[in-house]
């Protein structure tokens, strides 16, 4: 109800603030308006008064980002530099506002939007951030797309247009600096210099080409070129199996009688010719060149010999050869091989290990491109041998390795990384395998970061709304306990009791996430835990609010040590660290102790939960956690959601820890110092919210990383963007979760851009593509059937034979000791001892709040 009311006062709010600035009368405005005002005084008539409104979806969706820009307007006013976010609203606001003006036309518009923000007027990492404002309006002559490309051209805005209607006063330009600059370009590419060979190796042959028809004709480059318009003149017989030598997905026009020489080189792989118009359809062979000249002269195809065509090899023969510079190879299909990218604006600089794709045969997408019929689309081929969806040319960070490659997937599973494509144009593509066909979908990736979905394993299960929060912010899979706002659950991840198990699974049935519950684990006979594990659970949680103590622990399977710091240094336990003290920053003492108290059911008044809960909260330890997490000696983060930790920074939190410890520790191996990467210390924390949880809760078999065989829940990123905001969510194979604009408009891109749900998020979709993991004893007690669950269930299983040596790249077994009075951690005699940040990356460029 709330929502519904604060839509109505936007609404008001509206017509108070920016339709008085209209030539339009006032009576007139209060006339056509006032059932919004109407609305404001008798809210008991609510949803009345909404069915004479006949707000439509959009028209709602426009009040939420009026609100946002309004917001933005705020700050603006009173000299604050907008980041991103309030960049984007503050113009496709006032866009409309000038648009309902019915003053301006869209071209107007376009150049009015360029003038609003000046660099002075945002963040210094706006203007890289901010490519182009796109939002629809109704005009005068219906609704129209108003493109705003380079928002942010000049050096100061015109202030008086960008706070148009809104009341507010225009500041002085002095209130913004001009000295905050910051030199960090948020995704940055930086190749590594040069230019490359495409197709190399392959015959090629130079040859005359003429238009004689009276309109421009364009061969896009995987086309067979026997095949293309009668209209275009050239030896057709040399050009047999052969294609243009350009950049996968380019294309070479042909103007009206104009007369161009091109290079074609032989196609690859099986070397079959389909589609185009049918001329050479088959093998390249000798009789069906004969056949195929036979039916370029039956069907009057253009056609003149050239019989000294000069012919050779690509990269023997440099008329022949085409080459690339890497810089602009990189912005057409993502960094290649000792290219290194920003991550989002941290200080971390992933560099390419490998590229598994092929110079000049990439995979692209689109109009006049390389995925279509014959080309990088193969025919002839049944949806078995086919792959559902590929994610080409994409750049891929997981604990095994940053590489670039394409990624197939089928029936839900990640099949191959490698090279799809057209196995009989292109080489290296496994038959039966990387085949991108007529029942293909494609996702591009070039330009794009793909990751593992993130695993949550220490989630409080207060509310059902933190899933939505986690999948938008990547994370794929939760794992924890709890029963909704009860006290118990606020304080502990348990659900207790097998009907409460058995909800929590049903309640959870329909959600596009993987989810595993843990039991409660305090008992000093194992007895009583046996119900809840048949019931469900997969796992069982001992937590000190229910009184740990030896027996309970020796009962659940545990163990405990004098000051729990040291156990990071013992082999038998497997450490994970919360996100609210990731990273150590100035503010992160102070926000503690009050959400200690809250968390754990403490009262302030008694003076005994005050010391405890001040006992708990260290500025030495907690420093030290920042170091051994960059050391491999804690391999797992995770959120403690809604209960000291955050959900949706599981992701962002570990990152702005690695770009802190670089800055404050330096290279993480001398290697990375010579490569002038952060490789390693990449790896090691994509495995702490990725493989390393899966491990230690017994479902890495299913998930948890960028490999063959795991079940293809995967995070699409912008690297400018990473960390911080994900582009997709992909879940079991399919897109769950994206940034989506307004669902009215002609293309998706118009504002508002939202991390929206998708239809694997909806019916009985979601439950198709996750998973339910439970213990064994409940699958064989099959709880799938008993509780009428539409997930797959799971049986977790190689738990408790795990050591601390199986957590990936984050199994270092220092010494530890903390010294009772000062509290100082040391790890094999070395102090550890860091200064908290004061500023941290994918914080402020970023989030509106």
């Amino acid at each position: 109800m709330r929502n519904e009311l604060f839509t109505i006062y936007m609404a008001w709010t509206l017509i108070h603030q920016s339709r008085v600035t209209s030539s339009a009368p006032l009576s007139k405005l209060f006339h056509n308006n006032s059932t919004f005002l109407f609305s404001l005084y008798f809210v008991e008539d609510f949803y009345r008064t909404l069915r004479e409104m006949k707000l439509s979806p959009r028209e709602i969706e426009k009040l939420e980002l009026h609100n946002a820009g309004f917001l933005a307007q705020k700050r603006l006013a009173r000299g604050l530099r907008l980041n991103y976010t309030e960049a984007i609203a503050l113009i496709a606001t006032q866009i409309l506002e000038f648009v309902r003006d019915g003053e301006k036309t869209v071209a107007e518009l376009m150049c009015i939007g360029r003038e609003l923000l000046g660099r002075r007027q945002v963040l210094p990492s706006v203007p890289h951030l901010l490519d182009a404002v796109q939002v629809e309006a109704t005009f005068r002559d219906g609704t129209k797309l108003i493109t705003v490309h380079d928002p942010v051209a000049c050096e100061n805005g015109n202030l008086e247009k960008a706070l148009f209607g809104s009341f507010l006063p225009v500041p002085s330009l002095d209130k913004f600096p001009d000295n905050e600059e910051d030199d960090r370009i948020p995704g940055e590419i930086i190749c590594r210099g040069g230019s490359l060979v495409l197709n190399p190796g392959r015959k090629a042959v130079l040859l005359k080409v003429v238009n004689k028809g009276d309109r421009p004709i364009q061969v896009g480059s995987h086309y067979h070129f026997i095949e293309v318009n009668p209209y275009l003149t050239f030896d057709r017989k040399k050009a047999y199996g052969m294609r243009l030598n350009i950049a996968a997905g380019t294309a070479t026009r042909f103007e009206p009688g104009e007369c161009k020489s091109v290079v074609l080189v032989s196609i690859g792989g099986n070397q079959i010719i389909r589609g185009g118009n049918n001329i050479a359809d088959g093998p390249v062979t000798v009789s069906n060149c004969v056949a195929a000249m036979e039916a370029v002269k039956t069907r009057q195809f253009g056609h003149m010999e050239e019989e000294n065509a000069r012919e050779g090899i690509t990269g023997e023969d440099d008329s022949l050869t085409t080459e690339i510079p890497l810089e602009e190879y990189a912005n057409k299909y993502g960094p290649t091989t000792g290219d290194k990218i920003r991550l989002g604006d941290t200080d971390l600089f992933a560099e390419i290990e490998n590229d598994f794709t092929a110079y000049g045969d990439e995979c692209v997408f689109g109009g006049g491109k390389v995925i279509r019929d014959g080309m990088g689309q193969s025919c002839g081929h049944p949806s078995a041998h086919c792959l559902d969806t590929v994610i080409t040319n994409a750049m891929i960070i997981d604990y095994t390795g940053i590489i670039k490659a394409d990624i197939g997937i089928k029936d839900g599973r990640i099949i191959l990384i490698g090279k799809t494509g057209n196995p009989d144009i292109m080489n290296g593509i496994l038959p039966n395998n990387m085949i991108i066909g007529a029942n293909t979908e494609a996702i591009a990736g070039e330009g794009l970061i793909v990751t593992a979905g993130a695993v949550d394993c220490h989630v409080h299960f207060i509310c059902p709304q933190l899933a939505y929060e986690a999948i938008s912010s990547g994370i794929t899979t939760l794992v924890g306990g709890g029963t909704g706002p009860a006290d118990g659950t606020r304080a502990t991840t348990c659900t207790p009791a097998p009907i409460q198990m058995k909800m929590m699974l049903q309640s959870t049935d329909d959600l596009p996430l993987n989810f595993g519950f843990t039991g409660k684990g305090n008992s000093a006979k194992p007895e009583d835990l046996h119900d809840i594990i048949r019931a469900g659970a997969m796992g069982l949680k001992l937590h000190e609010d229910w009184g740990t103590t030896p027996a309970a622990i020796d009962s659940a399977g545990g163990g405990h040590a004098p000051d729990i710091i040291k156990v990071c240094g013992v082999k038998n336990v497997l450490p994970s660290s919360t996100n609210p003290t990731r990273p150590y920053t100035s503010n992160t003492i102070d926000e503690h102790l009050d959400m200690l108290m809250v968390c754990h059911h403490l009262d302030k008044n008694i003076p005994e939960d005050v010391a405890f809960a001040e006992s708990r909260i260290r500025a030495e330890t907690i420093a030290a956690e920042d170091i051994l997490h960059d050391m491999g000696a804690i391999s797992i983060i995770s959120s403690d959601s809604q209960a000291m930790g955050r959900i949706g920074e599981v992701i962002s939190r570990t990152w702005q820890t690695a770009s802190k410890m670089k800055l404050q520790r330096g290279p993480l191996k001398p290697g990375d110092l010579d490569n002038d990467n952060d490789n390693c210390r990449i790896k090691r924390y994509v495995a702490k919210y990725t493989i390393n949880p899966a491990i230690a809760n017994g479902f890495s078999q299913h998930i948890g990383s960028v490999e063959v065989g795991k079940l293809a829940d995967l995070v699409l990123w912008k690297p400018s963007f990473f960390g911080a905001k994900p582009e997709m969510v992909i879940k079991g194979g399919e897109v769950a979760w994206a940034n989506m604009g307004d669902p009215n408009a002609s293309i998706p891109t118009p504002e508002p851009v939202i991390m929206r749900p998708m239809f694997v998020a909806f019916g009985k979709a979601s439950s198709a593509h996750s998973i339910a993991f439970v213990s064994k004893a409940a699958s064989r007690n099959k709880v799938k059937d008993l509780y009428g669950l539409h997930k797959r269930v799971e049986a977790v299983e190689n738990v408790r034979r795990l050591t601390k040596l199986d957590m990936k790249l984050n199994d270092s077994l220092p010494e530890i000791t903390v010294d009772p009075e000062s509290y100082t951690v040391t790890a094999d005699g070395e102090v550890l001892a860091c200064s908290p940040a004061t500023t941290i990356p994918l914080s402020r460029n970023y989030f509106l709040f």
